[in-house]
């Protein structure tokens, strides 16, 4: 039985990674300090024979007993408003997190795979992004915290697979939702769900004419699956090449939720990147993947998620109880 850890593990990605890996047989360690994951979106592997749970941050020494065959690094903050509440934690954990992971997988002989993102591309000067571009980015605005762990984490990531013979895999994740995503995270589409949910009105920042495209996370996962077991070191991207502006979203969420909110607007915050757009053709050629969930139906799925929820999840604070913890790193 293959033995996979996967940090992150409690997160809206990582959870959905330890279904399907546990699905395949694997048996799955899981990682994760708690910071922006929740163990409710992993209570239900907790029975489970071949789950297990660690709660431990990775930007600390890291050691799993016996063979470990791969290494899935998801840890991170990954919304706006958690990486510029915590951002000296989000670089740690994309420099020495990966540091100390590469480390155990060279240990352990096992294949390590990063979660890397488009904010590499930053706001970006080439549209579609291919895997070529190297982006755009402001390495000392608010952002930076993000988008220079990701490239670093890129980058060390190469250098273990050039100097150490390390299999490595980088996939470069486009915004991508479903289940299990925080209402109150900061990002777009549960930002736009919770508010319309809640009866309030639609919150565009900027005029609305800034795009993105939105990956339904089974479609994702899949992606990830197929490039962990390809023979492929470099950057894949791996998203939804389907753009759509802000404001034709919102549209969408009010047109979903048969709601009457009015949509207002607020001034764009520094350095968001106006044009998001994966230029998948590797990811077609190598693994064979494209999504297929249409938007319409992955928007279904996940807006009657959040409506099953308790009231009270609706308006619980986006300032996670543990993040005044890491503020003093």
């Amino acid at each position: 039985m293959k033995r996979t850890l996967i940090t992150g593990a409690a997160g809206f990605l990582g959870s959905h990674l330890c279904d399907r890996f546990v699905k395949e047989g694997h048996h799955v360690i899981a990682m994760d300090n708690l910071i922006t994951g929740d163990m409710r979106n992993i209570e239900h592997l907790m029975p489970h024979p071949n789950f297990e749970f660690y709660h431990h941050d990775v930007t600390k020494f890291v050691h799993v007993p016996g063979d470990l065959h791969y290494i899935l690094h998801f840890a991170s903050p990954a919304s706006p408003i958690d990486y510029l509440k915590i951002p000296i934690q989000t670089l740690k954990v994309g420099a020495m997190g990966t540091h100390n992971l590469l480390g155990l997988a060279r240990v352990k002989n096992a294949r390590f795979i990063i979660a890397s993102t488009s904010e590499v591309y930053g706001d970006p000067l080439v549209h579609p992004q291919t895997e070529e571009y190297w982006g755009h980015v402001n390495p000392i605005g608010p952002r930076g915290c993000y988008d220079e762990a990701k490239r670093y984490q890129e980058a060390i990531t190469m250098a273990y697979h050039r100097y150490h013979g390390l299999e490595t895999r980088i996939v470069r994740i486009f915004n991508t939702y479903g289940p299990r995503m925080r209402l109150n995270d900061g990002r777009v589409l549960p930002a736009f769900i919770g508010q319309a949910l809640r009866g309030e009105d639609l919150t565009i920042f900027g005029d609305g004419s800034q795009t993105r495209s939105f990956c339904y996370v089974a479609d994702l996962v899949e992606g990830i699956y197929r490039l962990l077991l390809s023979d492929y070191p470099y950057p894949v991207n791996i998203g939804n090449p389907s753009e759509i502006t802000i404001k034709e979203f919102a549209e969408e969420i009010i047109k979903l939720t048969g709601t009457n909110q009015k949509v207002i607007y607020k001034e764009l915050p520094q350095d968001d990147p106006k044009q998001r757009q994966p230029d998948i053709t590797k990811a077609k050629e190598i693994l064979g993947w494209e999504p297929k969930v249409l938007r319409e139906e992955g928007l279904r799925i996940t807006y009657d998620y959040f409506k099953s929820l308790p009231e009270e999840r609706l308006y619980e604070d986006s300032n996670h109880r543990a993040f005044d913890d890491y503020k003093k790193d």
